[in-house]
């Protein structure tokens, strides 16, 4: 496997925000034409929401998940001119230069489990990822998931690696269990996680860890506490999930306990399918 990077744009025209996000995303025009939506660098969630976005979708796509191309967007501040909004007006400022941005599905609907139900591989594949890259917002509140054109696709990623956002023991957190688990919308489902376990590991090797960290811009690293370069921080990103992927045979079988008892719950309720 070899990139060259995530594709670069231009946006070229703010179109409307997208309330259903805390962090205001928006849908906007790139100079392709296309349509995207753009998270913001300078939302509250700021760079790291980026950088989780970009390994954690990557290393999705490279594992066989269905999540929406992601591209790096130039925004310049002077769009916040066009908007009435002042909200968004300081967030556009605030974002000044390179944002990311995911292809909007247009027409999409958002995910209901027991609407359209999804096959055992792919919701186990979706949970062994969430697990792997400590993915906390994939609730039946929230599940970050759409439906567009019968198929299920994986959106917004920006909650997971949450070890970044506190370096402090980053190493010893890479082998500990997934307790978010258990809230997780497709953990009733999720019946094949032993193959889940075994198709994704095999696609996800160290090579392509590195490339999936390697994507993402210097700039979102730059100024990291505890860090010498950026060069320090990928190094980091790579060696913590090269381990959580070397350790996956401890944190699955706590992923199975959660299904068994999620199961059970679910029968309980006349959920059966």
């Amino acid at each position: 496997m070899s990139r060259t990077g995530l594709r670069r744009l231009r946006v070229t025209r703010y179109v409307k925000p997208l309330r259903e996000g805390g962090s205001l995303p928006a849908l906007v025009e790139g100079e392709d034409d296309g349509t995207y939506v753009l998270k913001f660098r300078g939302a509250g969630q700021g760079r790291k929401a980026l950088v989780a976005e970009v390994i954690t979708g990557e290393l999705g796509r490279t594992a066989g998940l269905p999540v929406p191309e992601l591209v790096l967007c130039e925004l310049d501040p002077a769009l916040a001119q066009r908007e009435p909004d002042p909200e968004i007006q300081d967030l556009v400022r605030a974002s000044a230069g390179l944002n990311l941005g995911m292809d909007y599905l247009p027409g999409s609907l958002g995910f209901d489990p027991l609407a359209s139900p999804v096959g055992a591989e792919l919701a186990s594949d979706i949970l062994w990822f969430d697990a792997l890259t400590t993915n906390v917002d994939r609730t039946p509140h929230n599940t970050n998931l759409l439906l567009w054109h019968g198929e299920v696709w994986a959106i917004d990623h920006g909650a997971s690696l949450y070890f970044h956002h506190a370096w402090t023991g980053w190493r010893e957190k890479a082998t500990r269990p997934f307790p978010a688990a258990k809230d997780h919308v497709l953990l009733p489902f999720a019946t094949d996680l032993d193959g889940a376990e075994e198709r994704i590991k095999s696609k996800l090797t160290e090579e392509a860890v590195q490339e999936a960290v390697g994507l993402v811009p210097q700039e979102w690293l730059e100024g990291e506490a505890g860090f010498a370069s950026t060069e320090d921080v990928r190094s980091a990103y790579v060696e913590y999930l090269t381990a959580r992927l070397a350790a996956s045979e401890s944190w699955t079988a706590g992923l199975k306990e959660a299904h068994d008892l999620a199961r059970r719950t679910y029968r309980g309720r006349g959920g059966e399918r």
